[in-house]
C-alpha cells in the first residue's frame, strides 16, 4: 500500500516534486499559498501547485497563516509531510504529525544558503556549485538533519532561470531515489555543520539596483542571479532600465558610473572596468538587444547620468 502524504509547496519549482509524489505515493492533501490577484484586470490566479492538484483531483488547503489553521492537517492521517518552496514556516505540532517524518526538498547544498532565495544567491554570491538537499524538517530555518544531496556546477552561462529549471528536475530525481529509503527506514541521516552556514534571504527591492562602485564580476553575478526574475535595474538619465544580460571588460577607469558607447554597444564604468549591456528593458517598453536600442536613439548617450 502506498504511503499517505501531505504535500506543501507553491511555485513552479515544486511541480516536479509533486508529480513524483503523485506517482509514488497517495497524496491525500496539497497545501499551498492562497490564490493571488494578478495584472491590471486583477484576475484570480492559482499557484502552479494548486493547478496540478486540481488536475489530479487532490484536495487543496490554502491557509492565510498556517500557524492559525492547523486543524485541517492534524485531522488528516498521513505517513509523510513533504514540503518544497511552500512559503510559510511550519509549526512544530505539524512537523511532529506524520507517522514517519516531515521532510523538505531544498534548493542548495545545506548548510550553505539556508532561506527563501537559495537559487538567486547561489549565483549572486559567486558560488561555483550548488544542488539539492533532502532533509528532515526542524523548528529552525532549514537546519534539520540531512538525508541526501545532489550537486551541480554553476556554469558562467547560467542565470537564475536556467539554474532554477535544472535544480527543479534534480530535486524530483533525488526524491525518487531517497523516498523508498525514508519509508523503509534505511536512509542516511547526518547533522549540518553549523560552522559552514550561510544564508539566502529573499531578495529585497533595493537589492535589485546595480551598484557600479562594485567590481565587475560582482555586478555580472547580480545581473545573472536576477534574470529572468525579478531582474537587476539601473537608472539612466532618470529612467529605469532593467538589465537582463551583460558582459564585463576589465580595464582601468578614471571614475565609476560613467556611460561609455562604442559603435553598437554601450555600458557603464564600474570600479575595475566596464559593464557592457547586452539585453535591456527600458521602463514601459519591451526587452530588446542593445544594438536595436541604440539604432532608435538620437542623442549623445555618453552624457546620460547614472544613479
Amino acid at each position: 500500500m502506498k504511503p499517505k502524504v501531505i504535500f506543501m509547496g507553491t511555485p513552479s519549482f515544486a511541480v516536479p516534486i509533486l508529480e513524483t509524489l503523485i506517482e509514488l505515493t497517495d497524496v491525500v492533501l496539497v497545501v499551498t499559498q492562497p490564490d493571488k490577484l494578478v495584472g491590471r484586470k486583477q484576475e484570480l490566479v492559482f499557484s502552479p501547485i494548486k493547478e496540478l492538484a486540481v488536475k489530479n483531483n487532490i484536495p487543496v488547503f490554502q491557509p492565510e497563516k498556517l500557524r492559525d489553521e492547523t486543524l485541517r492537517i492534524l485531522e488528516t492521517e498521513v505517513d509523510l509531510i513533504v514540503t518544497c518552496a511552500y512559503g510559510q514556516i511550519l509549526p512544530e505540532v505539524i512537523l511532529n504529525h506524520p507517522k514517519i517524518a516531515s521532510i523538505n526538498v531544498h534548493a542548495s547544498l545545506l548548510p550553505y544558503l539556508r532561506g527563501g532565495a537559495p537559487i538567486h544567491h547561489a549565483i549572486i554570491d559567486g558560488y561555483d556549485k550548488t544542488g539539492i538537499t533532502i532533509m528532515y524538517m526542524a523548528k529552525g530555518m532549514d537546519d534539520g538533519d540531512i538525508i541526501s544531496q545532489e550537486e551541480t556546477i554553476i556554469d558562467s552561462s547560467d542565470n537564475v532561470g536556467s539554474l532554477h529549471d535544472r535544480l527543479s528536475t534534480m530535486g524530483a530525481f533525488l526524491l525518487r531515489r531517497t523516498l523508498p529509503l525514508i519509508i523503509n527506514g534505511t536512509n542516511d541521516r547526518f547533522k549540518q555543520d553549523e560552522s559552514k552556514v550561510t544564508f539566502a534571504y529573499n531578495i529585497k527591492r533595493e537589492e535589485e539596483h546595480i551598484d557600479f562602485d562594485k567590481k565587475g564580476q560582482e555586478i555580472i553575478n547580480l545581473i545573472r542571479g536576477l534574470n529572468p526574475w525579478p531582474t537587476a535595474n539601473t537608472i539612466l538619465n532618470d529612467v529605469e532600465y532593467k538589465i537582463l544580460s551583460a558582459h564585463f571588460y576589465e580595464t582601468n577607469v578614471d571614475k565609476t558610473k560613467r556611460v561609455v558607447k562604442e559603435k553598437d554597444k554601450f555600458g557603464v564604468t564600474c570600479s575595475n572596468g566596464i559593464i557592457y549591456f547586452d539585453e535591456i528593458k527600458p521602463f514601459g517598453k519591451k526587452k530588446m538587444l542593445v544594438k536595436d536600442f541604440l539604432n532608435g536613439l538620437h542623442e549623445d548617450i555618453t552624457k546620460w547620468s547614472v544613479k
